[in-house]
């Protein structure tokens, strides 16, 4: 190969090329009846595209793209912020049984997780922290608790963790991307839980050409353009205020010494703001100001602009280099995810809609990290119908209890060995 040359992607642009993705993959949705069939994301399906394209420019002209992460996180804070706004404690309260079963699910999850590539480890006579670097560290834990616990590996003998982890958490972002919609498909057809919705995108597009066939239609449509202005600005100005507080929040969270997500902060504040404001607006006997419909939407637009990014971004020549013993590793971490979340999440769950929604979240957070589990749900509910209890469920054992049973099962591992 030839020399590898660096080319820097600024912020700016690579939000450019992200959206294109998302547009891209947004046709192929519309096109490909695979896609569309299997409730492929629109981000994954265009941003595999572009990461094609950089692999193909990494392995024949030396050249690799960098691309600067600033607007993804971004979006990333906004999007889990309007998770937030939707966090209705009554809501919540009524899906407590399937948090608690989640949860449980989550720890028997992680620890097989652990125990699938240690067992594989030893078949194959592989260093054991090589099992546990393709474990819950990158699936469950994702790129960031990859980061974290790579030096740790490293100060126990295994030099190559850092390429190891985040390589295996880059394969489980586009696995657990690709088998949560696929997974929730099977489930619904087979219980025949839901009829598959009209084409939501289809029916906006009469509803616009529809307004605007009559003068009379047209006439209306300043004075509900300036609401609807007013409405986003005021959702802005709350998105704003709650991601201030949040990162505030956040920076006394991280004095306890507990590594918490870089958005639980504004997450927290986000369902704070909005169960107190409705709690004295109901005291008052008067509406909320929570602009709640248009922060979903700013927070839905994100969350596209996230995965398009995050999926142009993946490096994929990381997982050409690895070796046969870790490519066994992460496909049979695949493996066990389809087989868990059929035959014991879904049933622990109860065997009904949500249940299928919340098993495609299951394998995002799984395999990736929590935006592509609500990108997964969010890809199921587009073709069936919307539902509440999963996208509040999900965020918070996300955001509350991943990180923490993750790391404690790993540092029991680790005690053990």
């Amino acid at each position: 190969m030839t020399e590898i040359s660096q080319v820097n992607i600024g912020m700016f642009l690579t939000a450019g090329i992200g959206v294109l993705a998302l547009m891209l993959g947004m046709t192929l949705t519309r096109k490909i009846s695979f896609l569309k069939k299997f409730c492929i994301p629109s981000p994954v399906s265009g941003g595999i595209i572009f990461s094609l394209l950089t692999f193909a420019f990494y392995y024949i002209a030396g050249i690799e793209f960098s691309f600067d992460a600033t607007i993804k996180d971004i979006c990333m804070m906004i999007f889990f912020a309007s998770v937030g706004f939707q966090s209705d404690l009554t809501a919540v309260r009524k899906g407590g049984r399937s948090l608690g079963v989640i949860v449980a699910l989550l720890a028997v999850l992680i620890t097989l997780q652990n125990l699938l590539p240690l067992g594989i480890a030893k078949i194959m006579d592989v260093d054991p922290l090589v099992g546990l670097a393709a474990g819950s560290i990158p699936m469950c834990g994702g790129h960031g608790t990859a980061g974290g616990f790579s030096s740790v590996l490293q100060d126990m003998g295994l030099q190559t963790a850092p390429s190891i982890t985040m390589a295996a958490a880059t394969f489980g972002l586009i696995a657990g991307s690709l088998l949560g919609g696929p997974v929730a498909q099977g489930l619904i057809r087979r219980h025949n839980l839901c009829e598959e919705s009209h084409d939501p995108v289809d029916a906006g597009l009469a509803s616009f050409e529809a307004t605007n066939a009559s003068p009379e239609a047209r006439t209306e449509h300043p004075v509900k353009r300036e609401t609807e202005f007013q409405e986003y600005t005021k959702a802005v100005y709350q998105l704003v205020l709650t991601l201030a507080a949040g990162a505030l929040l956040s920076r006394v969270l991280s004095l306890t010494g507990i590594k918490f997500p870089t958005y639980f902060g504004s997450l927290v504040v986000a369902a704070s703001y909005r169960n107190i404001s409705e709690l004295i607006a109901r005291k008052k006997g008067r509406k909320s100001g929570i602009m709640l419909e248009k922060i979903v939407t700013l927070g839905n637009i994100c969350l596209s602009m996230f995965l398009g990014i995050a999926m142009i971004s993946l490096k994929l020549w990381d997982l050409a280099d690895l070796a046969l013993p870790l490519i066994v590793m992460l496909l049979s971490q695949v493996a066990m995810m389809f087989l868990f979340t059929r035959f014991v999440a879904f049933p622990a769950l109860g065997k009904s809609y949500d249940s299928a929604v919340l098993v495609s979240g299951i394998c995002g957070f799984g395999l990736g990290a929590t935006p592509n589990a609500m990108a997964n749900m969010s890809a199921v509910c587009y073709k069936y119908k919307y539902t509440v209890n999963p996208f509040l469920i999900v965020p918070i054992v996300g955001a509350m209890f991943v990180d923490i049973i993750n790391t404690t099962i790993i540092t029991v591992v680790l005690t053990v060995m």
